[in-house]
């Protein structure tokens, strides 16, 4: 350590090696240029400009109690903003034949739920799925999903246009950022899960089972099989 450097709290218990501690430094060192650089992509993504002008689109839910199904009514994605400027909106990957929602998007959404509160400090926040309502209720009830706002856009067009859809039909698992400017709806930011090479992770810092999971001497080991937080419940 050069004298210029500031002194660097331990990060390691008494009686660990120099070669631990050496490497450990190193470690940290790369750790902040990551974190710098997540910083500046944070920067640049604000740096936007303006996305495009959303239509107004109908979609349905339920009431705040999972336990009931009814009245099912329609809400309008300007009403999703609430007192908010902002909507984030989980698209869930369900489609409207399957019996189930995506056991990955499923593991997002419980910790999503899990930070509602704190998310709704700041920002509205919805999830919506392309599957009718009754089979969305009763997926948010089997995850115990009460926090969050679960609508169904069933009958729209909002996935295909977000392209949170496949020509086919398929759902495509991301997350979007809309601004309500002026009275109007304008997108402002999706990241899928995919990225332009077709790698997935693309929304892997959302997520803090992943990150968590990181840190162990065995990494999160792979990334589909055996993975027990997705398929909960």
């Amino acid at each position: 350590m050069s004298d210029d450097e500031p002194e660097i709290a331990p990060m390691w218990p008494v009686g660990t090696s120099r070669e631990y501690i050496d490497a450990r430094i190193e470690l940290a060192r790369a750790e902040r240029r990551l974190r710098d650089r997540v910083e500046e992509v944070a920067a640049a993504r604000r740096r936007m400009p303006r996305g495009a002008v959303l239509g107004d689109y109908t979609l349905t839910e339920g009431p705040a109690d999972l336990e009931k199904d009814e009245p099912a009514e329609p809400v309008s994605l300007r009403d999703l903003f609430g007192d908010h400027e902002t909507l984030v909106v989980y698209h869930l990957m369900y489609h409207p034949d399957d019996e189930a929602a995506c056991p990955m998007c499923s593991m997002w959404v419980d910790g999503f739920n899990g930070v509602a509160a704190h998310l709704g400090q700041h920002t509205a926040f919805a999830v919506i799925g392309k599957a009718p309502l009754p089979k969305l209720r009763a997926w948010a009830r089997r995850r115990g999903w009460g926090d969050v706002r679960v609508l169904s856009s069933h009958g729209s067009s909002f996935n295909a246009d977000m392209q949170a859809e496949r020509p086919d039909g398929a759902q495509r698992p991301m997350i979007s950022v809309l601004a309500r400017e002026d009275g109007e709806v304008r997108h402002f930011y999706t990241l899928p899960a995919d990225f332009l090479d077709g790698a997935q992770r693309g929304i892997d810092l959302l997520s803090p089972v992943w990150n968590v999971l990181d840190l162990l001497p065995g990494g999160r080991g792979d990334w589909y099989a055996g993975n027990t937080y997705a398929g909960r419940g």
